[in-house]
């Protein structure tokens, strides 16, 4: 009787532990901010945006350029021009200045849209991967470790590398 009780014991202590062990590993982490800058599609997609950014910056300047030759031109002409000319000069000025101001906004809402539409499959790629690896090692939880103040689960970042094949 007292060996049976020894018996059930230890095999509730087993089953305990096995469970608890179970649910530690059915928890992983990555940090997926560090896998997409990891990713070769992601520096190819930041390459594009640059230079989109750097054609919009171009334009930009060669127009503030020309308005400040304008302007230039104007200020030095104004002497010799009726007070009507001079107002129909600066309004003209205005203008290309609220028109500047209009494309430099216009480019920040391309670029920001350019940039969403690059990254979204980037980040659809990393998901599937993420997912892909958690199943296939029996995970029910994958946490991003860039939130966490203690991480001491499995980090997935190495297998969903190895899914993607980086």
């Amino acid at each position: 009787m007292k060996h049976l009780k020894s018996l059930l014991f230890a095999a509730v202590l087993f089953i305990g532990a096995t469970s608890y062990t179970s649910a530690q590993s059915s928890v992983a982490h990555i940090n997926k901010q560090e896998l997409i800058k990891a990713m070769p599609a992601y520096a190819q997609a930041q390459a594009e945006l640059e230079r989109l950014g750097k054609t919009y910056e171009a334009d930009i300047q060669t127009s503030i350029k020309e308005l400040d030759i304008k302007l230039k031109q104007y200020n030095a002409e104004a002497e010799t021009k009726t007070e009507e000319e001079n107002m129909k000069r600066m309004q003209e000025v205005e203008g290309i200045k609220q028109s500047l101001g209009e494309f430099q906004q216009q480019a920040q809402k391309d670029l920001q849209e350019k940039e969403f539409n690059l990254l979204k499959p980037i980040v659809e790629k990393a998901d599937n991967a993420i997912k892909a690896v958690a199943k296939a090692q029996g995970i029910k939880y994958v946490v991003d470790s860039a939130m966490l103040i203690v991480a001491d689960g499995k980090d997935l970042m190495a297998d969903v590398k190895k899914q993607l094949a980086m």
